[in-house]
């Protein structure tokens, strides 16, 4: 009598060239939307990009790599900080993207600003020590390899040049976010994120961000928290700028019909009722860190 041996199924991996494609896809989809939400971007996440600058050590004449960059309005604010003297350049994997960021550098006056389309795990394609600073603001958390992609930019500083990211913090401390990504998951039957698998929260945890800076070579690392509640009118308008400029939930929701689509998007705005009052408009708890080290 023979046995017959079933295998079980092969654990599920995460495919992280699936990932790019799809990233890419989009923030090509949401480019127009992230650039017209600039001004939001500009109040909402302000405090954490001025800690970011200051932490990165980012003043007059400096040279700046900003890694995936967006729609450039952390470049701007780059911009300013080095002067004509200084110069700054902008990454990001969308090229769509970036001619938001360019069109905006030239309106505001400032040819000191290059953008480039570049995978964020590939800055090993620059010239070795060409910037003094490197930031990425909310781009880091979404890299299928965190630490190929901070060796690139470590490759890209001169010795002594800082690099400074914003990341959000855990998910129980921006609720703004993971509620929708809570809800979605649920009425998706998503399952849980497989290992190695980036997303918002991939380096919130208690020391998560200072040891993946370690262990990429940087010294004098230091994290701050920075409270970065989103302020608008009321939850409808917050639930309109997610469904506008945050691709990654309409991703979620692919196996979705479209009454189930719009009765998520329902659901979304009921539960983030909570957080809107009559004296205070709608105020989405949310919380950064601001992570930097020295190359």
């Amino acid at each position: 009598m023979t046995e017959t041996l079933v295998s079980s199924p092969a654990p599920a991996v995460f495919d992280a060239g699936k990932f790019r494609q799809t990233t890419r896809a989009q923030w090509e989809s949401a480019a127009e939307a992230w650039d017209r939400w600039g001004p939001l971007l500009a109040r909402w996440l302000g405090p954490a990009t001025e800690a970011m600058l200051d932490m990165a050590a980012v003043g007059p004449g400096s040279r700046v790599l900003d890694v995936a960059a967006g729609a450039g309005e952390q470049t701007l604010t780059a911009a300013r900080r080095v002067g004509a003297r200084g110069h700054v350049l902008a990454t990001d994997i969308s090229p769509t993207i970036l001619r938001y960021a360019k069109a905006a550098a030239d309106a505001a006056g400032l040819s000191h600003v290059e953008t480039l389309e570049l995978d964020g795990e590939r800055h090993d394609r620059l010239p070795v020590a060409s910037f003094d600073a490197a930031v990425s603001r909310v781009g880091l958390i979404y890299f299928p390899d965190q630490q190929r992609a901070l060796a690139g930019i470590r490759h890209a500083l001169k010795p002594g040049g800082r690099f400074a990211a914003v990341v959000y913090s855990t998910a129980d401390r921006n609720p703004f976010f993971s509620v929708p990504v809570g809800i979605i998951r649920r009425r998706a039957q998503l399952p849980p994120p497989l290992p190695g698998q980036p997303g918002p929260f991939s380096l919130g945890g208690e020391g998560v961000l200072a040891k993946a800076l370690e262990q990429a070579g940087f010294r004098d690392v230091a994290v701050r928290k920075i409270e970065s509640p989103v302020h608008l009118p009321t939850a409808a308008e917050c639930v309109r700028f997610e469904r506008e400029s945050f691709g990654a939930l309409h991703q979620m929701m692919a196996s979705l019909s479209e009454d189930e689509r719009a009765d998520t998007w329902q659901e979304i705005e009921q539960a983030l009722l909570r957080f809107e009052s009559p004296a205070d408009g709608f105020v989405g708890p949310c919380e950064m860190l601001v992570g930097a080290g020295t190359r």
